[in-house]
């Protein structure tokens, strides 16, 4: 039970740190430079120096996403609830929180960014799948494109959907067979079926056991002289029961209970 003086507390914090000048942030730069002055020229040192500028300004960068994603975590949390705040203290949900951060380099479009704010918020809330899990989801930031996240996308919204529904749905242009992009493309529906995310439409017994599929016959000389389209119409896709996890942790949006300004 919560005393009358109960305070929520931050229990990100320690998570990230606010932008500072560049002396502060880094404090060897200064020392670099003055090494340097001794040593080459003006010239080679204005060079130098914009590089270091360039280097500390994308880490600033990094650290300015950092922080306004766990704003936005933190505005999605009911911090009143005592068992959310004892979740996100918990040793188990931190080792998460720090190794998004550690493979935050891996994290370069929005649509990333947004996933991984959507997986901590809702690994703070439910307890639908283990940590475990949720470190898996994780990886796959690190391991697929947005493209791949666009093709898991299409087979949530359309279970028993073909390679060439798939592609026609994202609106690509129509190539050959032996182009790069279709290489491409049967790499990526590749990734997602030995990742675990995807997989080919199976029948199941009362139990839940996947039926074996009876091949087809053909008589001889009767079969296909060419081999099975990157852009397919037969065979059908659906999300196996981690990648409708994955949708469910890392597409679905958690509404925000607080608002708030960046610059504020």
């Amino acid at each position: 039970m919560r005393g009358p003086d109960w305070t929520p507390i931050n229990p990100l914090r320690g998570s990230f740190c606010t932008p500072v000048h560049t002396s502060g942030m880094i404090p060897f730069v200064g020392g670099i430079l003055a090494a340097i002055a001794g040593m080459w020229s003006e010239k080679e040192q204005a060079h130098a120096e914009n590089v270091l500028r360039q280097w500390i300004q994308m880490l600033e960068d990094e650290l300015r996403e950092k922080g306004k994603t766990i704003a936005e975590i933190m505005a999605r949390l009911d911090m009143q609830d005592e068992e959310t705040v004892k979740r996100i203290e918990s040793p188990e949900y931190q080792a998460l929180l720090k190794k998004s951060f550690r493979k935050w380099s891996s994290i370069d479009t929005e649509g990333k960014r947004e996933k991984i704010r959507n997986i901590l918020s809702n690994a703070a809330g439910s307890s639908v799948v283990s940590d475990d899990v949720i470190s898996l989801f994780i990886d796959w930031l690190d391991q697929y494109s947005d493209f791949h996240f666009q093709v898991i996308g299409e087979v949530y919204r359309s279970p028993g959907i073909t390679r060439g529904g798939i592609w026609e749905n994202l609106g690509r242009k129509q190539v050959q067979e032996n182009s790069a992009d279709a290489d491409l493309y049967r790499m990526l529906i590749r990734d997602l079926s030995m990742g675990g995310v995807i997989r080919q439409h199976r029948q199941t017994d009362y139990h839940g056991n996947f039926i074996k599929k009876t091949p087809a016959k053909t008589g001889k000389g009767q079969g296909s002289k060419v081999m099975t389209s990157a852009f397919d119409r037969v065979e059908q896709y659906e999300l196996t029961e981690l990648g409708k996890q994955f949708v469910h942790y890392a597409m679905n949006e958690l509404a925000p209970k607080l608002t708030f300004h960046e610059s504020a």
